[in-house]
């Protein structure tokens, strides 16, 4: 069996804590949860739920990431995906910089193409290849927009600053994501473009929600909904549909008891998906029934109640069209679920699934750290795949 060593979220708690010069009474006080569970969260034999950790890092005041350890650097460095950070972070530097006299940008139709292109990749969860490939994109895109301004560059600009958040969030630098986010706005502004600007604020809703401020989430769902609420497009219903659905998943954490909300906004999020039907490749939200349908599932989990999110998880049939990064998603809420039931041969069946599907995104989900920190600890004698899993994320 693998050592149990500190390196995991419980001891970053049980470190931050001290620091704090607080007892674990002391700090259970602060918490909706309570002392014994810290306890068991500290020592390992409980997995830190994300909305645990958010509640811990709200009390002490510090980043969330502190505790989860992001960015697993160590890990980045030897996929070779921590070099490829920086030359993002200078390329969205350069947004107001003007046109760059040194780089010639391919005409807008390939220009457009390739945005598209590019979150077409990160929803495949190539990660690498859409992290090595975004800077000169956005560079390009940027040039071509001072030098001959368009409603379609300043769009494509838009959707690389969006893609530059997704491959920031998904690796953990939350930082970075944040300035993706307000170059995101900076070029939705100029392209006037209303229904990117509300994809906007479904995103920045996200960042508050992994903070866990519920409060704030909830506002900005309600500016997205505003920005486009007198439209009746299928571009803007799948946006609204998609912000529902952020809104499902934010009450839900903030609490069970918000399960007549969390109800309502999945109601108006499905009667959004009948009027779109499939509607992924708005925006590339995955919005549409299945994703109603995958919140729904998330909803439970975030709401701690398990053995629903295991039934409708065991209820789900998934396309095949299906965004990778969506089943890898669906996949890493599973096996929490399953390990939360009792399941833990399952959980660890549903974690190797995730890594077989989106091994990239799966390697860097704090979800998944967890769930194998848990595992381990509950295993007597660990099986050879498990093992194996604990490696490879670092344990």
């Amino acid at each position: 069996m693998p050592s149990h060593d500190d390196d995991h979220t419980g001891a970053r708690i049980k470190t931050q804590r001290k620091l704090a010069h607080l007892t674990q009474r002391e700090l259970a006080a602060r918490l909706p949860y309570s002392y014994s569970l810290l306890n068991q969260v500290e020592c390992g034999a409980r997995a830190a739920t994300p909305d645990f950790v958010a509640s811990v890092a709200r009390a002490l005041s510090i980043d969330v990431t502190v505790l989860t350890g992001q960015p697993y650097v160590t890990e980045l460095q030897q996929d070779r995906l921590a070099a490829l950070v920086r030359p993002i972070r200078e390329a969205m530097d350069s947004y107001d910089l003007g046109a760059d006299p040194a780089v010639r940008p391919r005409p807008t139709a390939q220009l457009v193409a390739a945005a598209d292109q590019m979150c077409a990749t990160v929803r495949a969860t190539k990660l690498r290849k859409a992290a090595s490939e975004l800077p000169s994109l956005i560079l390009e895109l940027t040039t071509a927009a001072w030098a001959a301004p368009t409603t379609e560059l300043w769009q494509a600009l838009a959707s690389t600053y969006r893609t530059a958040h997704d491959i920031s969030v998904k690796l953990g630098y939350y930082d970075l994501s944040s300035v993706a986010l307000d170059r995101m706005a900076w070029a939705s502004e100029r392209a006037s473009d209303a229904c990117l600007a509300a994809v906007r604020q479904y995103m920045r809703a996200l960042v508050y929600f992994r903070e866990g401020e519920y409060t704030i989430g909830q506002r900005l769902i309600r500016a997205g909904h505003k920005v486009i609420e007198d439209m009746e497009t299928r571009e803007s219903f799948a946006v609204a549909g998609q912000l529902h659905l952020g809104a499902s998943v934010i009450a839900a954490r903030a609490g069970a008891h918000n399960q007549p909300t969390v109800d309502d906004h999945l109601e108006q999020a499905s009667t959004c998906a009948d009027r779109t039907g499939d509607a992924s490749e708005v925006h590339w939200l995955s919005f549409g029934p299945t994703n109603v349908s995958l919140h729904r599932m998330s909803a439970s989990v975030e709401m701690r109640l398990y053995d629903d999110a295991l039934r409708l998880a065991r209820a789900l049939r998934l396309p095949a069209s299906l965004a990778t990064s969506r089943r890898a998603h669906y996949l890493i809420d599973r096996a929490r679920s399953e390990l939360e039931t009792g399941h833990a041969s399952q959980a660890l069946v549903s974690l190797v699934a995730a890594r077989k599907a989106a091994p990239e995104q799966t390697r860097y989900h704090p979800g998944t750290r967890e769930t194998i920190s848990g595992l381990v600890h509950l295993g007597r004698r660990t099986p050879d795949s498990l093992g194996n899993m604990a490696a490879w994320i670092g344990m």
